[in-house]
């Protein structure tokens, strides 16, 4: 494989999924194919039951700099439809995402990372949503995406101006949650993810549906839990001072075993 080619790159270790966006010619830009795969790649480790966490982050020292220019000048595609259904897919991934970033992570990598559920930045990274450089309307649901992480000051701040920010301003505005000295990034989403893996995976996925607005699934979750039996897993191991080992959903795999 040519090495330079734009690809999404992934791996799954010890039930965490990384998706690596790859393009060191252009800044890790994102190409309409890499757009276009993204989603597929997102289907496929959905339904992988060793997968309990997935990192999306960036080759070498950048993270993402946005859509590859180049494609906006192409009459028969959409990028920016295609950016937006990457973006849904991302936010609609049932498991905990996390967005490591270095360096640049503007535009369509703004986009990619907002649509994680949790962002480590490390220092010196530089954040931007820079639609009105090119005169694009930013999609309604990346706006309203954008103001739930930084309020609608902030968001209007980025999109009215293009301008980026540092990784200060984007922890005191809710843009990054940590912000990590140079190095330490990949050491603290290590343990940050296994950390995760070590979770009830129930408690995660109704988490993140009810964090994220579901307003139709409370029955169906207190079915779920009730069935389970994780919280009576959980409660033995804490009385008998062990991991506990969480089952749901029936079936799904404990990673490292195998």
């Amino acid at each position: 494989m040519d090495r330079t080619e734009p690809r999404l790159e992934h791996t799954v270790t010890d039930g965490v999924a990384t998706v690596v966006i790859s393009n060191p010619a252009k800044r890790n830009a994102m190409t309409a194919a890499m757009w276009q795969s993204l989603p597929v790649l997102l289907d496929r480790l959905a339904a992988d039951p060793s997968v309990r966490a997935l990192v999306l982050t960036g080759a070498g020292d950048t993270f993402c700099a946005g859509a590859d220019i180049s494609s906006l000048r192409d009459p028969s595609g959409d990028p920016q439809s295609l950016a937006v259904a990457a973006e849904e897919a991302l936010a609609a991934f049932p498991l905990p995402t996390l967005a490591a970033v270095r360096g640049y992570c503007v535009g369509g990598g703004s986009q990619l990372a907002a649509a994680c559920d949790l962002r480590f930045a490390e220092e010196g990274a530089s954040f931007g949503v820079t639609p009105a450089r090119l005169g694009i309307v930013y999609a309604a649901s990346s706006t309203r995406r954008l103001v739930a992480l930084t309020g609608p000051a902030t968001a209007k701040h980025l999109l009215f101006s293009a301008e980026l920010i540092g990784t200060e301003r984007a922890l005191r505005t809710g843009l990054v949650d940590e912000v990590l000295p140079a190095g330490e990034l990949d050491k603290r989403v290590d343990a940050y993810t296994r950390t995760l893996v070590s979770r009830s995976r129930l408690t995660q996925a109704a988490a993140k549906e009810f964090a994220d607005g579901r307003t139709d699934r409370d029955a169906h979750w207190a079915r779920e839990a009730r069935g389970s039996g994780d919280t009576a897993e959980g409660v033995a191991a804490f009385l008998e001072r062990r991991t506990p080992r969480f089952t749901w959903p029936a079936g799904a795999a404990v990673p490292g075993e195998g």
